[in-house]
């Protein structure tokens, strides 16, 4: 397969959107990243409408396209006929003259091919008979066939597509021709990469309408009449059996939408389904609900008026064409199926353990993860396409445990308050410091019962944290350090109490026992001094004595 949609990363956010919308879930998550499963793509295109925030993108070739006209050989426009809904009330004189201004050297209606194309369905019909055909204009329609159905490959028309018919055509008139297919369709990129000799580039209307921007080209109103153009039929839904003639002995009916030929397709596996003609188109409303219609002014998205486009623009008789023999129509299908090993019922039990899943009913199928059920998000698991945690609410419920188990077992007390200072959530450190038996007491009751609401009404007030304040809980004979915020995104404040009861009556504790060790250190100190003082009065009388007796001596020695 060739790559044909790619992905940017930087943009993938990792919502799943595109697999809740991919109808053969060919999406793997890795490294929380989205990646394209080209095996299981049936290039639909649905993940690169749907995606939130534009991480897929189609491969351009704008730049190839204009390779090929300055390699001077003429190069021809196939134009799908959904044009006529692109670009409405735009005719085919504009379209050609606008594309002639880019430098193509001429115009032509893929509806040229498709003609070819219904008549040999018609042909088929008539001649071979066979027990079922399906149509084979929708490449993706044959992906999906060819990867996911094979079973149902010996009913798929093995016919060239309009495209390569048309594409077949020109070269046959034009042998040194190049041919761009323009269209609304993502798959035909792959069609004609895969299928050589036809196309030799495709561009979306998205790409063209870059181009035109590019060259500054307007293509003018300009309505055409024409009797002939039945086949301008095909790009909406039943337009391929509207222009088929009606083989007697057969049922004719539509399927459009991916989900709704899988569907189908599980059906005629099943068997019991005979003489059916069925024109099966991928996106809804058939081509022109196709992923690359432009999404100017969103009318790409009326089918409605898309449908009255088409209606007011095809003719009411068959294009002239040649019709090739059918040995030049045959288009062959291969299968793509890609051999896999499924797992086991015990090894989903396995997978499905690790999200919570124990039992049947544990299993909510809400498709979050972008899977239909939790046993196919399980089988993803076990190919290596999809992660564990891609469970939301397992995800959800496990941060809510993990959270709850957090705030329940919190040392510190936490209490919830809403904007009317009424009781919300209350832990067990918080039960405890205020002597509450059960948290359901006070839950959506006034603060006004439990604490002094002051503090609460001044940070609602004013917006402004509280940060650990120190407050006496007399009531509760506690001391506690409180923080309060006020949280602007849930309009709630939230308190956090931490108990210091044991800390500030070790504080006075220590505080009585300095107090009394300094007035013990006074009285002793007291004491000494009067006894120094004493001892000083003792010696101070000694002295005195001594000193006269020491006078008399030294006068009684002078006078001898």
């Amino acid at each position: 397969m060739a790559e044909v949609l790619r992905l940017k990363k930087t943009n993938c956010k990792n919502c799943y959107k595109c697999i809740r919308y991919c109808p053969v879930k060919s999406i793997r998550f890795s490294g929380n990243q989205a990646h394209i499963a080209g095996e299981e793509c049936i290039l639909c295109g649905q993940c690169f409408v749907v995606c939130p925030q534009n991480a897929k993108e189609v491969v351009d070739e704008t730049e190839k396209a204009k390779v090929l006209i300055q390699s001077r050989a003429p190069v021809f426009v196939s134009l799908a006929p959904s044009f006529a809904a692109n670009y409405r009330g735009i005719g085919l004189t504009s379209m050609r003259a606008a594309l002639q201004a880019l430098g193509f050297h001429e115009v032509e209606e893929t509806a040229l091919g498709a003609t070819i194309v219904k008549n040999e369905y018609n042909r088929i019909l008539q001649e071979d008979k066979p027990d079922i055909l399906i149509t084979s204009c929708c490449h993706s329609v044959n992906l999906l066939v060819q990867m996911h159905f094979p079973a149902a490959l010996p009913y798929l028309a093995d016919v060239l597509s309009p495209m390569q018919a048309h594409c077949k055509s020109i070269k046959d008139r034009h042998p040194d021709a190049k041919v761009v297919f323009i269209g609304p369709c993502v798959a035909k990129k792959d069609e004609a990469a895969v299928y050589e000799g036809f196309a030799d580039a495709v561009l979306t209307f998205e790409e063209l309408r870059g181009w035109f921007l590019e060259k500054q080209i307007f293509p003018k109103a300009q309505a055409d009449t024409a009797a002939n153009g039945k086949a301008r039929f095909f790009p909406v839904s039943g337009g391929v059996l509207e222009t088929m003639g009606k083989t007697a002995g057969y049922t004719y009916f539509t399927v459009d939408g991916a989900e709704n030929c899988i569907k189908t397709l599980k059906d005629i596996e099943k068997g019991g389904l005979h003489d059916c003609v069925i024109e099966m188109s991928a996106c809804v409303g058939s081509c022109v609900g196709g992923p690359a219609m432009e999404e100017t002014n969103g009318q790409s998205r009326e089918p409605l008026r898309n449908y009255i486009a088409i209606t007011n623009f095809a003719g009411k008789n068959d294009f002239p064409v040649y019709q090739p023999p059918s040995t030049e129509l045959h288009k062959s299908f291969d299968p793509l199926v890609e051999k896999k090993t499924w797992p086991t019922d015990r090894e989903i039990t396995e997978i499905l353990k690790k999200t919570g899943k124990n039992k049947p009913e544990d299993e909510l199928n809400c498709g979050s993860c972008g899977y239909n059920t939790c046993r196919e998000k399980a089988t993803a698991v076990f190919h290596g396409k999809a992660s564990v945690s891609m469970c939301l609410p397992f995800l959800k419920e496990r941060a809510e445990n993990f959270s709850d188990t957090i705030v329940s077992n919190s040392p510190n007390g936490l209490i919830v308050l809403n904007e009317s200072l009424e009781v919300q959530q209350i832990n067990k450190a918080a039960c405890g410091i205020m002597n509450i038996r059960l948290a359901s007491d006070v839950l959506g009751s006034p603060v006004i019962r439990i604490l002094d609401p002051a503090d609460f009404m001044q940070v609602l007030e004013h917006k402004r944290n509280q940060w650990d304040k120190k407050v006496y809980l007399a009531e509760y004979n506690r001391y506690v350090e409180q923080s309060i915020l006020y949280d602007r995104e849930y309009h709630v404040l939230i308190c956090f109490l931490r108990d210091i009861t044991d800390r500030e009556e070790f504080n006075r504790k220590r505080e009585n026992i300095s107090r009394q060790t300094v007035e013990t250190a006074d009285k002793v100190v007291e004491k000494q001094m009067r006894i120094v003082q004493e001892i000083a009065s003792l010696l101070g009388e000694t002295s005195a004595e001594t000193k006269i007796a020491l006078t008399k001596l030294k006068e009684s020695i002078q006078n001898e």
